[in-house]
Protein backbone atom coordinates (compact mmCIF):
# COMPACT_ATOMS: atom_id res chain seq x y z
CA UNK A 1 0.00 0.00 0.00
CA UNK A 2 2.86 2.34 0.72
CA UNK A 3 4.85 1.51 -2.43
CA UNK A 4 1.79 2.57 -4.43
CA UNK A 5 1.04 5.96 -2.60
CA UNK A 6 5.19 6.46 -3.15
CA UNK A 7 4.77 5.59 -6.82
CA UNK A 8 1.58 7.45 -7.58
CA UNK A 9 2.83 10.38 -6.30
CA UNK A 10 6.25 10.92 -7.78
CA UNK A 11 4.10 10.89 -10.83
CA UNK A 12 2.42 14.19 -9.70
CA UNK A 13 2.15 16.90 -12.97
CA UNK A 14 4.88 19.83 -12.47
CA UNK A 15 2.90 23.16 -10.59
CA UNK A 16 3.36 25.17 -14.07
CA UNK A 17 1.04 22.51 -15.48
CA UNK A 18 -1.81 23.00 -12.94
CA UNK A 19 -4.93 24.67 -13.97
CA UNK A 20 -7.07 27.91 -12.51
CA UNK A 21 -9.32 25.68 -10.58
CA UNK A 22 -6.99 23.85 -8.42
CA UNK A 23 -7.19 27.11 -6.40
CA UNK A 24 -9.20 26.06 -3.27
CA UNK A 25 -9.60 23.14 -4.08
CA UNK A 26 -8.92 21.34 -1.19
CA UNK A 27 -11.20 23.61 1.28
CA UNK A 28 -14.11 23.47 -1.71
CA UNK A 29 -13.70 19.26 -1.66
CA UNK A 30 -13.42 19.52 2.09
CA UNK A 31 -17.20 21.32 2.30
CA UNK A 32 -18.87 18.95 -0.30
CA UNK A 33 -17.71 15.66 0.84
CA UNK A 34 -16.88 16.28 4.19
CA UNK A 35 -13.13 14.85 4.71
CA UNK A 36 -10.24 17.40 4.90
CA UNK A 37 -7.43 15.86 2.71
CA UNK A 38 -3.81 15.51 4.69
CA UNK A 39 -2.19 14.66 1.22
CA UNK A 40 -3.36 17.34 -1.53
CA UNK A 41 -1.32 15.42 -4.08
CA UNK A 42 -3.63 12.45 -3.66
CA UNK A 43 -6.68 14.84 -3.96
CA UNK A 44 -5.42 16.10 -7.13
CA UNK A 45 -4.56 12.79 -9.00
CA UNK A 46 -8.14 11.96 -8.10
CA UNK A 47 -9.38 14.65 -9.85
CA UNK A 48 -7.11 14.46 -12.75
CA UNK A 49 -8.38 13.02 -15.92
CA UNK A 50 -6.24 11.09 -18.17
CA UNK A 51 -6.37 13.66 -21.44
CA UNK A 52 -4.08 16.10 -18.92
CA UNK A 53 -0.72 14.87 -19.73
CA UNK A 54 2.49 15.13 -17.47
CA UNK A 55 1.14 13.34 -14.52
CA UNK A 56 -0.80 10.54 -12.79
CA UNK A 57 -4.22 10.64 -13.44
CA UNK A 58 -7.30 9.13 -11.43
CA UNK A 59 -7.63 5.44 -13.01
CA UNK A 60 -5.61 3.84 -10.63
CA UNK A 61 -7.34 5.47 -7.47
CA UNK A 62 -10.79 4.59 -9.49
CA UNK A 63 -9.78 0.67 -9.56
CA UNK A 64 -8.89 1.21 -5.69
CA UNK A 65 -12.38 3.01 -4.50
CA UNK A 66 -14.51 0.57 -6.69
CA UNK A 67 -13.12 -2.04 -4.23
CA UNK A 68 -13.14 -0.03 -0.77
CA UNK A 69 -16.66 1.07 -1.70
CA UNK A 70 -17.84 -2.62 -2.74
CA UNK A 71 -16.63 -3.35 0.82
CA UNK A 72 -18.21 -1.07 2.46
CA UNK A 73 -21.29 -1.45 0.95
CA UNK A 74 -21.26 -5.22 1.25
CA UNK A 75 -20.69 -5.14 4.93
CA UNK A 76 -22.98 -2.44 5.71
CA UNK A 77 -26.13 -4.51 3.96
CA UNK A 78 -24.70 -8.00 5.96
CA UNK A 79 -25.69 -6.46 8.97
CA UNK A 80 -27.88 -3.67 8.53
CA UNK A 81 -30.64 -6.74 6.71
CA UNK A 82 -29.53 -10.27 8.69
CA UNK A 83 -33.01 -12.06 7.55
CA UNK A 84 -32.72 -11.38 3.72
CA UNK A 85 -31.12 -13.88 1.76
CA UNK A 86 -27.77 -13.72 -0.47
CA UNK A 87 -29.89 -12.59 -3.62
CA UNK A 88 -31.90 -9.63 -2.19
CA UNK A 89 -28.50 -8.42 -0.64
CA UNK A 90 -26.88 -8.79 -3.78
CA UNK A 91 -29.89 -7.22 -5.67
CA UNK A 92 -29.48 -3.82 -3.09
CA UNK A 93 -26.06 -4.31 -3.79
CA UNK A 94 -26.02 -3.68 -7.73
CA UNK A 95 -28.33 -0.85 -7.53
CA UNK A 96 -26.15 0.79 -4.44
CA UNK A 97 -22.71 0.11 -6.67
CA UNK A 98 -23.85 1.28 -10.04
CA UNK A 99 -22.65 3.99 -12.28
CA UNK A 100 -26.13 5.85 -12.51
CA UNK A 101 -25.88 6.17 -8.58
CA UNK A 102 -21.65 7.30 -8.40
CA UNK A 103 -22.65 9.93 -11.57
CA UNK A 104 -25.69 11.14 -9.47
CA UNK A 105 -23.83 11.73 -6.27
CA UNK A 106 -21.14 13.25 -7.93
CA UNK A 107 -23.48 15.67 -10.11
CA UNK A 108 -24.71 16.22 -6.59
CA UNK A 109 -21.87 17.23 -5.21
CA UNK A 110 -20.76 19.60 -8.82
CA UNK A 111 -17.89 17.29 -8.84
CA UNK A 112 -17.44 18.39 -12.33
CA UNK A 113 -16.14 21.41 -12.85
CA UNK A 114 -13.32 20.41 -10.52
CA UNK A 115 -12.05 17.59 -12.55
CA UNK A 116 -8.61 18.94 -14.19
CA UNK A 117 -8.75 17.75 -17.57
CA UNK A 118 -7.44 19.33 -20.71
CA UNK A 119 -9.37 22.11 -22.44
CA UNK A 120 -10.14 20.60 -25.28
CA UNK A 121 -11.85 17.79 -23.56
CA UNK A 122 -13.66 19.73 -21.62
CA UNK A 123 -14.93 22.12 -24.21
CA UNK A 124 -16.67 18.65 -25.71
CA UNK A 125 -17.95 18.02 -22.69
CA UNK A 126 -15.99 15.29 -20.77
CA UNK A 127 -16.55 16.64 -17.73
CA UNK A 128 -20.20 15.93 -17.68
CA UNK A 129 -19.98 12.47 -19.35
CA UNK A 130 -21.44 10.28 -16.72
CA UNK A 131 -19.08 7.67 -16.94
CA UNK A 132 -16.53 10.17 -16.04
CA UNK A 133 -18.65 11.41 -12.97
CA UNK A 134 -18.82 7.91 -11.99
CA UNK A 135 -14.71 7.65 -11.95
CA UNK A 136 -14.33 10.47 -10.33
CA UNK A 137 -16.61 9.53 -7.68
CA UNK A 138 -14.77 6.47 -7.02
CA UNK A 139 -11.34 7.45 -7.28
CA UNK A 140 -12.31 10.39 -4.65
CA UNK A 141 -13.08 7.56 -2.43
CA UNK A 142 -10.16 5.47 -2.97
CA UNK A 143 -8.51 8.54 -2.35
CA UNK A 144 -9.82 8.98 0.97
CA UNK A 145 -8.77 5.51 2.09
CA UNK A 146 -5.28 6.03 1.36
CA UNK A 147 -5.01 9.45 2.72
CA UNK A 148 -7.12 8.72 6.14
CA UNK A 149 -8.02 4.82 6.18
CA UNK A 150 -10.75 2.49 5.82
CA UNK A 151 -12.44 4.04 8.82
CA UNK A 152 -12.29 7.73 6.67
CA UNK A 153 -13.46 5.61 3.80
CA UNK A 154 -16.63 4.19 5.46
CA UNK A 155 -17.52 7.32 7.39
CA UNK A 156 -17.86 9.58 3.73
CA UNK A 157 -19.66 6.43 2.05
CA UNK A 158 -22.21 5.84 4.85
CA UNK A 159 -23.07 9.78 4.57
CA UNK A 160 -24.06 9.81 0.79
CA UNK A 161 -25.49 6.27 1.02
CA UNK A 162 -27.52 6.24 3.99
CA UNK A 163 -30.43 6.89 2.38
CA UNK A 164 -30.36 4.78 -0.28
CA UNK A 165 -29.30 1.83 1.81
CA UNK A 166 -32.35 2.84 3.63
CA UNK A 167 -34.74 2.67 0.94
CA UNK A 168 -37.31 -0.32 0.34
CA UNK A 169 -37.23 -2.45 -2.47
CA UNK A 170 -39.29 -0.39 -4.58
CA UNK A 171 -35.93 2.14 -4.12
CA UNK A 172 -34.18 -0.59 -6.84
CA UNK A 173 -36.73 -0.45 -9.20
CA UNK A 174 -35.80 1.28 -12.84
CA UNK A 175 -35.50 5.22 -11.94
CA UNK A 176 -37.88 5.92 -14.89
CA UNK A 177 -40.95 3.10 -13.74
CA UNK A 178 -40.44 4.26 -9.96
CA UNK A 179 -41.01 8.39 -11.44
CA UNK A 180 -44.23 7.27 -13.18
CA UNK A 181 -45.34 5.27 -10.38
CA UNK A 182 -44.89 8.25 -8.22
CA UNK A 183 -46.73 10.50 -10.77
CA UNK A 184 -49.85 8.24 -11.21
CA UNK A 185 -49.96 7.10 -7.80
CA UNK A 186 -51.21 11.28 -7.07
CA UNK A 187 -52.93 11.61 -10.01
CA UNK A 188 -50.39 13.87 -12.05
CA UNK A 189 -49.06 13.82 -15.67
CA UNK A 190 -46.57 11.59 -16.39
CA UNK A 191 -43.06 12.64 -16.63
CA UNK A 192 -42.21 14.04 -19.96
CA UNK A 193 -38.31 14.08 -21.25
CA UNK A 194 -36.70 16.39 -23.16
CA UNK A 195 -33.22 16.46 -24.95
CA UNK A 196 -31.62 19.61 -24.01
CA UNK A 197 -28.73 19.18 -26.30
CA UNK A 198 -25.76 16.70 -27.37
CA UNK A 199 -22.14 17.45 -26.97
CA UNK A 200 -18.69 16.01 -27.64
CA UNK A 201 -17.18 13.70 -30.07
CA UNK A 202 -19.06 11.03 -31.99
CA UNK A 203 -16.68 8.91 -29.84
CA UNK A 204 -17.65 9.71 -26.30
CA UNK A 205 -21.38 11.81 -26.80
CA UNK A 206 -23.10 13.67 -23.81
CA UNK A 207 -26.75 14.37 -23.85
CA UNK A 208 -28.07 16.08 -21.50
CA UNK A 209 -31.90 15.85 -20.93
CA UNK A 210 -34.76 17.36 -18.67
CA UNK A 211 -37.49 15.70 -17.43
CA UNK A 212 -40.66 17.28 -15.99
CA UNK A 213 -43.96 15.89 -13.90
CA UNK A 214 -46.33 19.28 -14.46
CA UNK A 215 -46.93 21.01 -11.01
CA UNK A 216 -43.95 18.78 -9.23
CA UNK A 217 -41.07 19.91 -10.47
CA UNK A 218 -38.25 18.83 -13.33
CA UNK A 219 -34.78 17.86 -13.30
CA UNK A 220 -31.70 17.78 -15.50
CA UNK A 221 -28.69 15.24 -16.18
CA UNK A 222 -26.36 13.99 -18.59
CA UNK A 223 -25.29 10.88 -19.85
CA UNK A 224 -23.43 9.10 -22.52
CA UNK A 225 -26.74 7.91 -23.83
CA UNK A 226 -30.02 9.13 -23.84
CA UNK A 227 -31.13 6.46 -21.44
CA UNK A 228 -28.55 6.76 -19.12
CA UNK A 229 -29.01 10.50 -19.04
CA UNK A 230 -33.07 10.01 -18.39
CA UNK A 231 -32.37 7.14 -16.06
CA UNK A 232 -30.08 10.00 -14.22
CA UNK A 233 -32.71 13.14 -14.57
CA UNK A 234 -35.83 10.71 -13.20
CA UNK A 235 -33.58 9.52 -9.93
CA UNK A 236 -32.51 12.99 -9.07
CA UNK A 237 -36.52 14.06 -9.27
CA UNK A 238 -37.25 11.71 -7.84
CA UNK A 239 -34.63 12.72 -5.18
CA UNK A 240 -36.09 16.27 -4.70
CA UNK A 241 -39.68 14.92 -4.39
CA UNK A 242 -39.31 12.48 -1.82
CA UNK A 243 -36.74 14.77 -0.10
CA UNK A 244 -33.95 12.69 -0.23
CA UNK A 245 -31.76 15.38 -1.59
CA UNK A 246 -27.87 14.88 -0.06
CA UNK A 247 -26.33 17.79 -1.38
CA UNK A 248 -24.45 19.10 1.89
Amino acid sequence: MLMTMQSDRAQQPDAEAKPDQDDGLKSRIARRIGYDFADESLLKMALTHPSLAGGAHYQRLEFLGDRVLGLVISHWLYEKYPDEAEGQLNRRFTALVRRETLSDLAQKLDLGPMIRMEAGARSEGTAKASAVLADICEALIGAVYLDGGLDAARQMIHRFWADRVKAGPSAYRDAKTALQEWAQGRGLPLPVYQLLGRSGPDHSPVFQMRVEVRTAGKAEASGASKRSAEQLAATRLLDMLTGKDETP
